[in-house]
């Protein structure tokens, strides 16, 4: 399982950061497009007002990052040996749940609590 895991979130990471620099390349292509313009004058006429997208691609980025840390952690505590264990209660995390969420840091007890 070790393996697998290992090769699940060094996929999951290598797409986390592609989608960073991506969403960074197109932020920072809208950031030149804003400076041309002047306050009232921000909208693309034909697409969305340039601070809606500015503010979806940040969500976008934020999210990115996230989960790029997120799966960082994974891989750190699957080389110190406590991938799979319950970051709260020490208990093993179900296969199934790291099946659909490999980062996963709590046991489903623990992430209902939290919520």
């Amino acid at each position: 399982m070790p393996q697998d895991a290992r090769a699940r979130l060094q996929e999951l990471r290598a797409d986390a950061a592609a989608r960073v620099t991506t969403i960074d390349d197109a932020l920072e292509a809208l950031q030149h497009d804003r400076s041309s313009l002047s306050d009232d004058d921000e909208h693309d006429p034909e697409g969305v007002p340039l601070s809606a997208e500015w503010s979806r691609l940040q969500g976008l980025a934020e999210a990115a990052r996230s989960e790029l840390a997120q799966v960082e952690g994974a891989l750190v505590r699957l080389d110190d040996g406590r991938y799979g264990v319950c970051t709260r209660c020490g208990q093993p995390i179900p296969a199934a749940r790291l099946e659909v969420r490999p980062f996963a840091e709590l046991c489903v007890p623990c992430a209902e609590k939290q919520r």
